[in-house]
């Protein structure tokens, strides 16, 4: 029976209603098969739908999202999926941002060029990290400033083999990598979803506001939907600084619901995020964006024209 005649029967059935916690497996075509995973593959995942087994190819695996016994969702890493990123549209319960910082602190870096510096965080184990594209725009140097745990203290490493991915300038985003040799394993955040967030919901961001590294900042989501030069961004009233640009704005589950960029310069209280379904799309499509050296402040890679048919003239008549 083939996945889709699979897909056609679970909707029918009312295939969630089959586990009382179930598992999700997104799929590429917009499709998701909820039941219980089984077993894991290299190639496949086996999931149990309660009237029948499946065996669903991981190239066909979009995102997984696991259900503890109690319901509550459970992000799966990157590496069990495939996935450039680890992402959920189901918000966990809030917890207090004192244990949310010590869990996810280490994600968040400092990003330092000769013209200035910003902060960044990392979205998977390989060392790939978000930061704003002014943050390293015009720049050929970089540096990032990594803090990690050890030994109950948090230790700092620079690394300066720094590569850029991928720009937008449009919508201020940039896709950094550490390529040092001998660089560990980096501890990632989850992105979480602007679209899910309330109007006076908790926000908290950490960053580098004028150079003081890992300053955590704590306020409220004033509005979802600001205006700003034809862009929509998230207003909050968690404090936001020069230093904080490309640092994560994050829900009280410890999820990235935006990426910090700017601030009114002349109040208090007035800082902006990039809603974090752009960068899930900058990141779905970084190849379109990637990075060229020979035209670096364009935030598009151009195919090569095909190349024009010479017309050889003929020859002078003797």
């Amino acid at each position: 029976m083939s996945l889709k005649k699979h897909l056609v029967i679970a909707a029918l059935l009312g295939g969630s209603a089959l586990f009382a916690a179930a598992d999700t497996i997104q799929l590429k075509d917009a499709a998701a098969v909820t039941g219980k995973i089984l077993a894991e593959k290299a190639d496949a995942l086996v999931v149990d739908l309660g009237y029948t087994v499946l065996q669903i190819p991981r190239a066909a695996i979009t995102g997984v999202t696991k259900a503890s016994p109690a319901g509550a969702a459970v992000v799966v890493p990157p590496s069990a999926t495939g996935q450039f990123y680890a992402a959920t549209t189901k918000t966990s319960a809030p917890r207090d941002v004192s244990s949310l910082v010590q869990q996810i602190g280490e994600a968040v870096v400092q990003v330092k060029t000769p013209g200035g510096l910003g902060s960044g965080f990392f979205i998977n184990d390989d060392g790939y990290l978000i930061t704003n594209f002014h943050v390293i725009e015009g720049e050929t140097e970089i540096s990032v400033e990594v803090y990690q745990q050890k030994n109950g203290q948090l230790d700092r490493e620079t690394y300066k083999q720094v590569k850029i991915i991928a720009i937008n300038k449009f919508h201020d985003l940039a896709l950094l990598q550490i390529e040092d040799k001998g660089a560990p394993k980096f501890k990632p955040v989850t992105l979480g979803s602007s679209d899910a967030l309330n109007v006076g919901d908790g926000v908290f961001a950490i960053g580098s506001p004028l150079g003081l590294e890992r300053t955590v900042t704590q306020g409220i989501l004033s509005t979802k939907t600001r205006q700003m030069e034809g862009e929509l961004y998230l207003q909050t009233s968690a404090q936001i600084n020069p230093g904080n640009s490309g640092g994560p704005l994050f829900n009280l589950a410890g999820e990235v619901v935006g990426v910090t960029n700017m601030k009114i310069t002349f109040g208090e209280g007035l800082g902006f995020a990039i809603p974090v379904e752009l960068v899930k799309s900058f990141l779905d499509h970084r190849d379109a964006f990637a990075y060229s050296t020979d035209n670096p402040n364009n935030p598009f890679r151009y195919l090569e024209p095909p190349t024009r048919t010479k017309v050889q003239p003929a020859p002078a008549a003797k």
